[in-house]
């Protein structure tokens, strides 16, 4: 979610890397839950892979990467979300200090899905996640009822994250989504536009969680 607008300054929001990103996981939950429910875990296993170096990722990019991606210029106390839901807050793009709930929300969720994927396993024994073989049979039983479990979390987090989408829409006139296409959307005059990131930022954090992803794939199998 963003700041609502005050100005009319068309300004650089989002860069291409939390773009790409954004659309991967919204394209990859689906497939995931589609393989899951045919039981296609051997297509279910390296889609969950991918969304733990595409998770990683998002998490090292948001450490180094640019501006509006980066948590530290938009995840903010009690304090500045009270100011911004009264309307004082600062000018800002990007997500909004109420938006970083949902941003945090989900990702944590995402976090948690994936990683207990990592150790679930089905029911003949046949498929498992790559880590699966360090704990034991009955701790992966578990770790798979959660990692089913938190799906419905994940569920009503994007219920909530779409219902957001439209209220800004419908109520405040505001597209949220084109910005996330096109990178660029309607900013407040004094708010300050994006900043990016070097190139070479990018290809570190890219290379150290696909590296990170394959290694846990294949190491572990």
């Amino acid at each position: 979610m963003t700041a609502p607008p005050q100005g009319h300054a068309r300004v650089r929001i989002w860069d291409a890397p939390t773009r790409i990103f954004h659309w991967a996981i919204a394209l990859l939950i689906p497939f995931l839950w589609w393989t899951a429910e045919e039981e296609r875990l051997d297509l279910h296993i390296p889609a969950g892979l991918t969304m733990f170096g595409l998770i990683l990722f998002r998490l090292l990019w948001g450490l180094v990467g640019s501006s509006t991606a980066r948590f530290v210029s938009f995840v903010k106390g009690p304090w500045t979300v009270a100011r911004y839901l009264a309307g004082r807050a600062s000018p800002v793009i990007g997500h909004s200090p109420l938006g970083a709930f949902s941003v945090v929300a989900m990702l944590s969720a995402l976090a948690a899905q994936v990683g207990l994927g990592l150790f679930a396993s089905d029911e003949d024994g046949l498929f498992s996640g790559p880590l699966a073989h360090l704990v034991s049979y009955e701790t992966s039983e578990t770790l798979t009822d959660w990692h089913d479990r938190l799906f419905d979390l994940l569920l009503i987090l994007i219920g909530l994250h779409l219902a957001a989408v439209l209220f800004y829409l419908i109520v405040r006139r505001r597209n949220l989504v084109l910005p996330m296409v096109t990178g660029a959307g309607e900013g407040e005059d004094a708010a300050m536009p994006m900043r990016p990131a070097p190139a070479w930022r990018f290809w570190i954090a890219a290379t150290i969680a696909a590296g990170a992803a394959l290694w846990i794939g294949g190491a572990f199998a």
